[in-house]
């Protein structure tokens, strides 16, 4: 069986762009979580997001570019360019690549966009709309444009698996390697939902926090009220290991475990037996041909949410058993937020991290523990561990359970 390897990151999030910012973030425990300024939230309970308040897209496109491009697709494409040079890979339009391909996911796309070009619509009538909305839109936007920008022939995809979409783009970029179709997949998540209707969609539901930004997003803490949105972007490159081997390139971890299923019960409300959630972690396990007790940490949704969280945690002990207070659990959207569909890609990435520094990043603004929610957290102070196998879990709406596994190489 071909091995997969990952020798290049690209997180762009409220924390920091780039490796080193972002990493250097989670190690001193910055939370980029602050309140909306993107618009005038006044009229939601919900005011506090994971916005990225330095984004400069100038420094990764020329003007010609960017008139073709929304924040969704900036995000996507320069989050690419980043993990590309992270990894030492060159690649060019004017040489195309056949077997190099990319794997996205989304929750939304450019919905966003849409939403401001038709307030301009109804304003100013057709004229005042961008002439290029049509490309804009839609959630395959990520990898076409990166496809175009680097030369990118081979398998593309973008998938809308609302908040598992990353881990589904990573472990179909596993796939994809695996059964022969590339041999350097480009896998990642971008979402850019912070407008008036986007984000009211989730504030009308009452799924998001209420709280002062500070302690807005609280996973696994009894006071937890709901999660925070935030936007951003996150691209891995998975590497065929032999491929990677041959030119010398640098490994962070290999992608060894992946699953994905469905409740098949309720849009918002988890299966309360949580046998999907629990079959997900064991197949992804299965897939690893791991044992549960090899597994050295596990980076949850843990979305900060009482149902979501509570839910994980009972899913957590039953897949870990009497073993499940010594493994350590910690829950990173209170650092950026949950970009939902950029969640788990981003969460790749400080698994691929967290292996190579042999450091579990915590769980911020855990104050009052939970007795549903009866794990090792981790809570608000980094832990050095020596990482072999780390779970990552995405869960999104609609029932959609995605875990991936990553082991040291």
């Amino acid at each position: 069986m071909r091995r997969v390897v990952i020798t290049g990151v690209g997180p762009i999030t409220p924390i920091g762009i780039g490796k080193q910012a972002f990493w250097e973030a989670i190690k001193s425990g910055k939370s980029g979580i602050g309140p909306v300024s993107a618009f005038d939230a006044s009229m939601f309970k919900a005011t506090s997001a994971g916005e990225i308040l330095n984004w400069c897209p100038e420094n990764f496109f020329p003007p010609h570019r960017l008139k073709r491009l929304d924040r969704y697709a900036q995000f996507s494409v320069a989050s690419v360019k980043l993990a590309l040079e992270d990894s030492g890979l060159e690649y060019s339009p004017d040489v195309p690549q056949e077997r190099v391909g990319v794997s996205f996911g989304t929750a939304l796309g450019g919905v966003a966009n849409a939403e401001g070009q038709h307030k301009a619509f109804v304003h100013g009538g057709p004229k005042s709309v961008h002439q290029t909305l049509a490309l804009q839109v839609f959630g395959g936007s990520a990898h076409c444009n990166t496809a175009i920008e680097f030369g990118l022939r081979g398998v593309g995809t973008t998938n809308s698996n609302s908040c598992a979409s990353g881990n589904v783009a990573i472990g179909e970029a596993l796939r994809y390697i695996r059964d022969g179709w590339a041999d350097v997949m480009i896998a990642g998540g971008a979402e850019a939902p912070l407008s008036p209707l986007s984000y009211g969609a989730f504030a009308f539901i009452r799924t998001m926090s209420r709280a002062h930004p500070s302690v807005a997003c609280r996973p696994f803490d009894q006071d937890r009220d709901g999660f925070v949105m935030g936007e951003g972007a996150a691209s891995l490159i998975l590497e065929e290991y032999e491929h990677a081997k041959a030119r010398d390139a640098d490994i962070y971890a290999e992608v060894i475990g992946y699953s994905l299923n469905n409740d098949a019960f309720h849009m918002t409300t988890p299966l309360p037996t949580g046998e999907s959630c629990v079959r997900a972690m064991s197949d992804a396990l299965n897939y690893a041909r791991l044992n549960a007790d090899q597994i050295d940490y596990i980076n949850a949704h843990a979305s900060s949410t009482q149902l979501n969280d509570a839910n994980e945690a009972f899913c957590i002990r039953k897949v870990f058993g009497e073993r499940t207070r010594q493994i350590p659990v910690s829950g990173t959207k209170a650092y950026y937020g949950h970009p939902l569909g950029a969640s788990a890609a981003i969460e790749g990435v400080i698994c691929a991290l967290a292996i190579r520094d042999r450091l579990i990043p915590p769980t911020l603004n855990y104050q009052t523990p939970d007795p549903t929610c009866d794990l090792d957290v981790v809570p608000n102070e980094p832990r050095e561990a020596d990482l072999r196998h780390v779970l990552s879990n995405a869960f999104g709406f609609g029932g959609i359970n995605s875990c991936v596994i990553y082991a040291r190489v």
